[in-house]
């Protein structure tokens, strides 16, 4: 059974950076797509980043392009999300999902198995 947890939220300033991690036990992450999603209060969970099992191809929603960046720190053995230039409207629960079947960068919440309780970003002055 594979455990996802995530870390590094906090409270950011507008223009400010964040840094998740979403990490793993009983797996290893390498062998998953992996996405990040959030959610807002009274909004749908929406894709913001995801990457793919194998080649780590990449793809982010037009919302965060240029600012967000989600990489594999093999070394840690995480997932990590790089947040920059932070809007109020980032402010959201993010969530990890990982799943082994896919090896495409997609962000269809459906289609992932595994996913870990969220962390909390708020973007506020």
């Amino acid at each position: 059974q594979v455990q996802l947890v995530e870390s590094g939220g906090g409270l950011v300033q507008p223009g400010g950076s964040l840094r998740l991690s979403c990490a793993a036990s009983g797996a290893t992450l390498d062998d998953y797509a992996i996405a990040w999603f959030r959610q807002a209060p009274g909004k749908e969970r929406e894709g913001v980043a995801c990457i793919s099992r194998g080649d780590s191809a990449t793809a982010y929603a037009d919302s965060v392009k240029g600012r967000f960046t989600i990489t594999r720190d093999n070394a840690k053995g995480t997932v990590d999300l790089q947040m920059n230039s932070l809007k109020p409207e980032d402010t959201a629960i993010y969530y990890c999902a990982a799943d082994s079947n896919i090896w495409i960068a997609t962000m269809d919440l459906y289609g992932y198995d595994y996913w870990g309780q969220g962390t909390q970003v708020t973007v506020s002055s």
